[in-house]
């Protein structure tokens, strides 16, 4: 590229800046004294941030007066634009923007990652409910209680409240009582009807126990074991004593440190460098079980993202504990979470830049309104001790976790700028990597991924059957796949790459440019990487006709390809596996006489798999319409398959 051109690109983008910071400066003005929310965007338009206010006026002018650390400062360059929203009050603000991060996952928002499912207990919402251990949490009006600390001490609990409670056990009901049901364990609504007050008589006696109030259940069990053995009961009060060993035992192991049994979510969070860390502190029946630590880098203001962090995981999670308790937010020290102990209640004054946002007592109220949870910021006593343990351990995680990260997070970004520059790329974020995958000619299948920042970005990788290639024919595939996946960008208005990434030579890239550009109208670069013999990266090709760009070995770059390629290849694989395992399913199936391809359906959406369908007694087939003789052929079938 010549110079004449770089330095007319160059005018070109400060002429663009001008007339958006222009536009911003009327916008400005127009700004309402109201909370609500307001989305940043970048010159494509893309939303690249999402914040809350309690002042709009004041936090959205924040971001173009005064100074601003490094990382800050990335994001305010990329601004052109911006919109606000405007809202009732602070909660609606939180919740809104938590609504808006979800949608968007603006790139340089606190984005919550699951990383660590605990285990909790789950009180279905069915209308026979029963009990069991998950560590899935969904939005399906269950009742869940937890976290436990680990599967065993969920799976003690649950074990004790089946002998005590007798819901029923069955995933599928079934035609007749079972053992359950001989044990006292299961009221057998297979053949009997049970009322619906029996169960909510039972819920509510579960979830007062799950709540800590095994005292008051252990006196209602005494209660019953004294009249049994009056009676004469002696198996029945025998039973009653076992319980109540048994709870005393599960209680035995949680030595309760707080002076009540409540459950609480205690929260914390350091800041250094640009990076938060939140703590939380499990507490169960006055006993902490449990933390959590998460860490990343953030953009906006300490605690304003902080609750978002904490409004996000509620977001998320319906197992609510009984309180929960948040830290102070120490006047004049807005980007430092302090450690000393101050008293007194919390300032509301301006930031620096004369940013407005959410103080911890309006915080703590907005959560409070929007969960229907005692929330609290506690400002001394055993409750302050232990926000300021949050804080410690969030410290202490920071401290430890920082020096890998920051190198992390430099070498990745840094590696990605780098490999743009090599490109003579002016900007590379996003890439997009494509490989086909057809071992032995079967299930072709094609996989992409995403790097952002020179990150995987796994949400968003995709997965293709190949429908119009016949064979194993590389080229056509790699036509196929680029033009439904750009066909849909442009339909749905997703985000471009600023490179694709071909695993292959000039062949592919040919034809992902013939139909990125004459089918589509799209011009994106895109590069090839050519394996050499002994299939390690060699090397990288760009332009038209394709040039090998010189990357040194050992270069971060360079290091940064292998990943993506490994990373795609990886996909690929993984998903014409189980391609080829459905379709030997199919297969294995579809060789019984007697099953056709509805079936062939049914039976696997009722067992969930082949391997279960094994298992199976003939019974466990009468549910889907299915003869005692058929039930019996197909499970000939598939055993006699297995042992060939």
């Amino acid at each position: 590229m010549s110079n004449s051109h770089h330095s007319d690109t160059y005018a070109k983008e400060m002429r663009e800046k001008e007339q958006a910071m222009e536009a911003i400066r009327h916008k400005l003005a127009l700004l309402p004294d109201l909370p609500g929310c307001y989305l940043m965007k970048n010159k494509n338009g893309t939303i690249i941030y999402v914040g809350k206010a309690k002042i709009l006026k004041n936090r959205v002018r924040s971001y173009f007066t005064g100074s601003h650390d490094g990382k800050t400062q990335r994001l305010v360059s990329e601004i052109r634009d911006f919109e606000y929203i405007v809202t009732g009050s602070n909660m609606e603000a939180l919740i809104l923007e938590c609504n808006l991060i979800k949608k968007h996952s603006p790139r340089y928002n606190v984005l919550l990652k699951d990383d660590k499912s605990y285990p909790y207990i789950k009180i279905t919402n069915e209308r026979h409910p029963r009990l069991e251990v998950t560590r899935k949490i969904l939005k399906d009006k269950a009742k869940y209680f937890g976290p436990y600390p680990n599967a065993y001490a969920a799976q003690q609990t649950k074990k004790l409240l089946d002998r005590m409670y007798p819901l029923r056990k069955c995933n599928v009901m079934p035609k007749e009582v079972c053992l359950y049901y001989h044990m006292g364990q299961c009221l057998a609504p297979c053949v009997k009807e049970v009322p619906q007050e029996t169960y909510d008589e039972m819920i509510q006696e579960i979830v007062s126990f799950l709540n800590g109030g095994h005292e008051e259940i252990k006196q209602e069990l005494q209660r019953k074991m004294e009249e049994a053995a009056e009676e004469l009961y002696f198996e029945r009060a025998k039973e009653l004593r076992d319980q109540i060993r048994s709870i005393d035992a599960l209680m035995e192991k949680q030595k309760i440190t707080m002076n009540d049994a409540r459950n609480r979510d205690v929260f914390g969070f350091a800041v250094d460098k640009g990076w938060m860390c939140v703590q939380i502190l499990y507490v169960r029946q006055g006993k902490m079980i449990e933390r959590h630590a998460s860490v990343f880098p953030f953009y906006g203001e300490a605690y304003g993202d902080f609750l978002s962090y904490v409004t996000q995981y509620y977001s998320d999670n319906p197992a609510l504990p009984q309180e929960i308790l948040l830290p102070d937010m120490k006047p004049g020290q807005r980007e430092e979470q302090a450690g000393e102990d101050v008293e007194g209640p919390v300032s509301e004054a301006s930031d620096d830049e004369g940013g407005e946002l959410l103080d911890a007592e309006s915080g703590a109220a907005a959560l409070q309104n929007w969960l229907n949870v005692k929330t609290l910021v506690p400002k001394r006593g055993l409750k302050r001790q232990m926000t300021q343990m949050a804080f410690d351990n969030a410290r202490v995680a920071l401290d430890e976790k920082f020096r890998l990260i920051e190198r992390d997070e430099e070498r990745t970004s840094r590696a990605a700028e780098n490999l743009g520059v090599a490109l003579g790329l002016n900007e590379l974020s996003r890439i997009e990597a494509f490989d086909n995958s057809n071992i032995q000619g079967t299930n072709p299948v094609s996989a992409m991924v995403v790097f952002i920042d020179g990150k995987p970005a796994k949400k968003e990788y995709r997965k293709y059957k190949v429908r119009t290639v016949q064979g194993p024919d590389d080229v056509e595939t790699m036509r196929e796949v680029v033009r439904r996946r750009y066909e849909r960008v442009l339909k749905e208005n997703l985000p471009l790459p600023d490179l694709i990434v071909m695993d292959g030579g000039k062949g592919q890239m040919a034809a992902a440019k013939d139909v990125l550009e004459n089918e589509l109208g799209l011009f994106i670069p895109v590069c090839g990487l050519v394996k050499d013999t002994k299939h390690k990266t060699a090397q990288l090709m760009i332009g038209d006709p394709p040039e090998p760009v010189n990357l040194a070995r050992d270069s971060q770059e360079f290091y940064l390809l292998q990943r993506i390629q490994d990373e795609v290849h990886r996909f690929a694989i993984s998903f014409h596996r189980e391609q080829r395992a459905k379709s030997m399913v199919v297969s294995q199936l579809d060789a019984i006489p007697g099953v056709g391809e509805k079936r062939r359906k049914q039976l696997l959406k009722h067992f969930g798999s082949l391997k279960k369908i094994k298992e199976a007694s003939i019974e466990d087939f009468r549910p889907l319409s299915i003869g005692d003789k058929l039930a019996q052929t197909i499970m000939d079938s598939l055993r006699d398959e297995e042992s060939e």
